[in-house]
């Protein structure tokens, strides 16, 4: 990929100081509040996780949490059935595996209920700076119409196809970098490329929404 470098310095340029838009305090509150995202906007989970981490401060107080409280809490973020059980069997887990700590391998984080790939990578980014290509809808959006991937929508693929290109020290912030692009002019639907400072290496110009749809 011969524009690489170029598009890493522009998104530096344009974003020099990227973070997780997920709100965390502790290192188990990233892990859940990574769980919340799931089919749900960060601004949601951020609005939910203060009274949720209130209740439960502590990895143990979520692994012995009412599963109906939980569910209270967390239902602006949808699917909270789902997300309440994986949560407390998560917090269970790390107790009495873990001693109620985080994990910083990715396949003991994958072995975590509700934890996959996306979740643990940001993980191992976020709290122990390892290197880590987060895949989530706008990283594999940006990747292929900007041509640095050719692999469709598997995030699997999208993230090894990454890490072949992006130095590993740059990873995370890479990632970072293109959900805030992909947020402000990279939008799934009607992007605003003609305004866009990645248009010149992008393989989807002046997309119409019907297009951009096809790789949202």
């Amino acid at each position: 990929m011969n524009n690489i470098k170029q598009i890493i310095d522009t998104l530096k340029r344009l974003y020099p100081e990227p973070r997780c838009m997920l709100s965390f305090s502790k290192p188990h509150e990233l892990l859940i509040a990574a769980r919340l995202s799931a089919q749900c906007t960060d601004k949601r989970v951020n609005m939910t996780t203060p009274e949720l981490f209130a209740r439960f401060p502590t990895v143990e107080s979520f692994a012995n949490a009412d599963l109906s409280e939980i569910k209270r809490i967390i239902k602006p973020c949808g699917l909270f059935n789902t997300k309440a059980e994986s949560i407390k069997s998560m917090c269970e887990k790390l107790c009495e595996v873990h001693e109620g700590n985080i994990p910083d391998e990715l396949d003991t984080l994958l072995e975590l209920p509700g934890v996959g790939r996306k979740t643990a990578n940001l993980v191992l980014g976020e709290l122990y700076g390892k290197p880590a290509i987060v895949a989530d809808t706008h990283v594999i959006r940006l990747s292929n119409r900007l041509g640095l991937v050719d692999v469709g929508k598997d995030a699997f693929k999208v993230e090894m196809a990454l890490r072949e290109l992006i130095p590993p020290d740059e990873s995370l912030s890479f990632c970072h970098r293109l959900v805030l692009h992909g947020r402000a002019k990279c939008k799934a639907h009607n992007p605003s490329c003609r305004d866009c400072e990645l248009n010149s290496y992008c393989e989807y110009p002046e997309t119409d929404s019907k297009e951009s749809s096809s790789l949202t």
